[in-house]
């Protein structure tokens, strides 16, 4: 199935608000299997809005509009529409009773203008909307399928997900989706590793997305019942972990921080973290799970040389001889924070996040991290792409798949 989203208001034609509705929608869209390949923003003006209507018509089997249902004057959407089908519009008498209740319950006058929220397209299905008074619509012209919502997220969202998704499900047969998250190596060398696998999978699709610090592989199966989609999203799975190995860390909303939690809970280990160029950062994801303090013991952060000395008890004359941003700083962050909290675990993090600081031996984005257990200290040289958030986001991301890498291989 092709969609094609038109987004009605003048309002995001000047630039006075952002188009979020079109990425919410064609978000979910995609979730389904729903192919968007046309993106339109029209004023509220009838004549363009007919317009736009007739062209997505001509090349998309699914059309959603949002905006333009509510009681002004420029709220045009719905009678454009239906007059462009030659429909009648039909008063919907639950509809119109319920606007007429909220009006006199809020103290405001009962209008045509407000009543003409409860008149659908003849033939239509109404939309109820829990969250404001202008009613959604589903109708099927031809062989198209035409979706009005109104304009306000908070009013889209939920109405696309309690009346619209089910119904295009139905349309649909059943649809299933599934993220496989991958990290630790780059977007290209996960489309050569799977490239074969993408451009001849057609059920389940293979959507790739890369992200700062990962890679999304969107898997979507179209079947005649969820047993038989799950089964096509677990071949699939099974197959890419098989190309992948390690570096598939996560499904679906799951995040890193989640992934090392449960790693960390399942083997009863602590952890302390020692930070330079992040800033807190890794305290931050390590904390961002739920009941974090059974294996998160501290975090110092030790920006400057001083602080690495007076904290850390790192010796003066490594900082001296190799500099801050070294492996033998790192090795000696990580060990020493790993002693001064009586933790299981350590991760240590020094690095140089931009734009200044560089030097021809150490570029922006060079980074140590350097895990300690009571048996090894292990380190590894990174150099990370990107403004200095993005550094410092990979920075950390990258410290905790080393963890995660070395919890897998001993604890399982």
């Amino acid at each position: 199935m092709r969609a094609e989203i038109i987004a009605v208001g003048t309002e995001l034609l000047l630039g006075q608000i952002v188009n979020t509705n079109a990425r919410y929608l064609s978000e979910k869209l995609a979730e389904l299997g729903i192919d968007v390949y046309w993106q339109t923003v029209v004023g509220d003006n009838a004549s363009r809005i007919r317009e736009a209507l007739n062209t997505a018509l001509a090349r998309a089997d699914l059309v959603i509009f949002s905006g333009g249902l509510g009681p002004t004057m420029d709220d045009l959407t719905k009678e454009t529409v239906a007059d462009a089908l030659s429909l009648p519009l039909i008063m919907d008498a639950e509809w119109d009773n319920k606007v007429k209740d909220f009006l006199i319950k809020m103290g405001f006058a009962v209008t045509d203008c407000c009543r003409k929220q409860a008149l659908i397209p003849q033939g239509s299905l109404l939309l109820s909307n829990s969250y404001g008074t202008a009613a959604g619509i589903w109708l099927k012209h031809n062989n198209n399928v035409i979706v009005l919502l109104p304009g306000p997220p908070g009013e889209l969202e939920p109405m696309f997900a309690e009346s619209v998704l089910p119904l295009l499900e139905k349309e649909e047969s059943i649809i299933l989706s599934r993220v496989l998250k991958v990290t630790g190596i780059g977007e290209s060398d996960v489309e050569s590793l799977i490239e074969d696998l993408v451009c001849n999978q057609t059920n389940p699709t293979i959507a790739p997305l890369a992200k700062n610090t990962e890679v999304h592989l969107r898997l979507t199966a179209k079947a005649a019942s969820r047993n038989e989609a799950e089964g096509l999203l677990n071949e699939t799975e099974k197959t890419l972990r098989l190309r992948l190995g390690s570096a598939v860390f996560a499904i679906d909303d799951e995040t890193m921080s989640d992934v090392v939690a449960r790693l960390l809970f399942k083997a009863n280990l602590t952890l302390s973290t020692a930070e330079s160029c992040t800033g807190g950062l890794l305290g931050h994801l390590l904390t961002n799970v739920p009941d974090s303090s059974k294996y998160f013991l501290e975090g110092l952060i030790t920006y400057s040389n001083n602080s690495k000395i007076n904290l850390l008890d790192i010796d003066p004359v490594i900082i001296r001889d190799y500099g801050a941003v070294s492996e033998e700083t790192a090795r000696s962050m990580a060990e020493n924070v790993r002693r001064l909290s009586s933790s299981d675990l350590a991760l240590a993090i020094t690095g140089i996040a931009g734009p200044s600081g560089a030097t021809d031996n150490k570029p922006i984005g060079l980074a140590y991290i350097c895990l300690a257990s009571p048996d090894f200290v292990s380190c590894q040289r990174f150099i990370f792409a990107g403004k200095r958030e993005n550094i410092k986001e990979q920075a950390a991301i990258a410290s905790l798949n080393m963890l995660r890498l070395y919890l897998v291989k001993h604890y399982g």
